[in-house]
């Protein structure tokens, strides 16, 4: 599968989104006193998929760049 210019566009543009959610919450969790141990987990966990995202955006995009 070939990925053309909107495609990529598109995938750069998920990437852009991902990111800019990722910053907007570490910065909030700076701003944020200490919690418990496990209150964060869910945080943690939404961060995660956000970068699993990420990356996965960026496999496919250097995949595509290699064979394209």
């Amino acid at each position: 599968m070939e990925l053309d210019l909107d495609e990529s566009s598109l995938a750069i543009g998920r990437i852009e989104r991902a990111l800019s959610r990722i910053e907007k919450a570490l910065a909030q969790q700076a701003n944020r006193p200490p919690a418990p141990l496990f209150a964060g987990a869910a945080d943690q966990s939404g961060l995660k998929a956000e970068v699993a995202a990420v990356i996965g955006e960026l496999d496919r995009l250097i995949a595509e760049a290699k064979h394209g």
